[in-house]
């Protein structure tokens, strides 16, 4: 079974950040190492979280204790997501470095794939980490990528271009030097996530719910990560990564449900939406 190390944030009782990717992750039968950089009790969104950033020398202690028992080798998967520090970045950048150079007898896949997911902010509300950090982040990081999961505005930010639109998104994306999944991407009633590299560029959109809980960028790049290790085509990949989303949106409404239900959708997150229309764009 594949093993994926995800550096991110742990949140007790909301379905974001690292945990909910690890839950996500579950139900593809890869285990996950989640190496904390917050520890909170619940997404900001809702008020004061509770919890602290963990300390850099904590954060750094735990993938010293990992790659003790010999698991960098055997990592198939990093996935990055939010920081508290720009330290806590770089000891995640030479742990990239580290797994990539490690023996891999007896690991899953032939090579790790890293993802990183420049959690720094969102339309509407600005940045949401402190700039040494978002910089260090592009620094430090979305350079080690083999995909970068940025929403628009953080794409917008990183390269300087609009990228709202499907068309926009795709040009900026092409500025990264990486493969790019955008998320929160507008096209009238319709929002969407487009994946551009050199070779192709797709866009998967669907209607935009009335209400959508907290961690669907998380949720959405962990599926996404998923058929990467199945090596799956782009189409595909993106089709049932925005479909497993979509439908757990529409689940959450369904049941009043302030959280993402991903335990309680079980093998439903594994499948494609007939409500997501797919369009190749180059």
């Amino acid at each position: 079974m594949p093993l994926a190390l995800i550096l991110s944030s742990h949140v007790a009782a909301s379905r974001v950040g690292g945990q909910a990717q690890a839950l996500a992750l579950s139900q593809f039968r890869c285990d996950c190492m989640l190496a904390p950089t917050v520890l909170y009790g619940r997404h900001p969104g809702w008020g004061a979280p509770g919890g602290a950033a963990v300390p850099v020398q904590a954060f750094e202690g735990v993938l010293d204790g990992i790659e003790a028992n010999g698991l960098f080798g055997l990592t198939d998967l990093v996935i990055t997501g939010y920081f508290a520090s720009p330290e806590q970045v770089r000891a995640a950048a030479r742990a990239i470095d580290a797994i990539r150079a490690a023996p891999r007898d007896g690991a899953f896949s032939r090579k790790v794939r890293v993802v990183v997911d420049p959690t720094i902010g969102d339309s509407g509300k600005g940045l949401y980490v402190p700039q040494d950090v978002a910089d260090a982040i592009r620094d430090e990081l979305c350079p080690r990528a083999d995909i970068v999961c940025p929403n628009a505005w953080e794409l917008q930010r990183l390269t300087g271009q609009d990228a709202r639109q499907p068309r926009d998104a795709v040009r900026a994306a092409h500025l990264l030097g990486a493969p790019v999944l955008v998320s929160s991407i507008q096209r009238g009633d319709e929002i969407g996530v487009v994946y551009a590299d050199k070779k192709e560029a797709w866009l998967a959109a669907h209607p935009r719910a009335a209400n959508s809980p907290n961690g669907a960028g998380d949720l959405l790049t962990a599926l996404f990560a998923a058929a990467m290790l199945e090596g799956q085509t782009v189409s595909y990949a993106l089709a049932r990564a925005v479909g497993g989303v979509a439908e757990t949106i529409t689940a959450a409404n369904a049941w009043a449900s302030p959280e993402l239900p991903i335990v309680a959708m079980g093998a439903r997150i594994k499948q494609a939406s007939p409500t997501v229309r797919m369009e190749r764009l180059a």
